[in-house]
């Protein structure tokens, strides 16, 4: 999967967000819980982890994400891009003021060994 590389650089702290619903407008952040903040090399792991999902094809669920990671500059006043990923639909929706129009919407492996690695740490973060 490919993240906008100078906004990952940029990251300085990324949050877990247990979505709870879908954003009242595209664009919005997806509404839910915050689980966990992650800073310095967890965060870096997380998103290298994030970088190394494969490719998949769509399939189809209608697109209803669990987990969604905000990723935050120095300041944490601005919210670089946020990630919502759908394990069931393999879908990454991306948005935010870093993210390229062709990075918005991406598929993955939800089965690949990276992508079950990423479900569990976000399980055991909301623990």
């Amino acid at each position: 999967m490919q993240l906008p590389a100078q906004a990952v650089a940029a990251t300085a702290l990324i949050e877990l967000v247990r979505i709870s619903a879908l954003p009242a407008k595209r664009g919005a952040p997806y509404p839910g819980e915050v689980v966990t903040h992650w800073a310095g090399s967890e965060a870096a792991d997380a998103l290298t982890l994030i970088e190394t999902l494969p490719g998949s094809k769509q399939h189809r669920c209608g697109f209803s994400p669990g987990w969604s990671i905000p990723a935050y500059e120095d300041t944490l006043d601005l919210v670089l891009f946020e990630t919502a990923f759908c394990f069931r639909c393999h879908e990454v929706r991306m948005h935010g003021t870093a993210v390229p129009p062709a990075l918005a919407t991406q598929f993955f492996d939800a089965d690949a060994l990276p992508a079950q690695t990423l479900l569990a740490l976000f399980r055991e973060a909301a623990r």
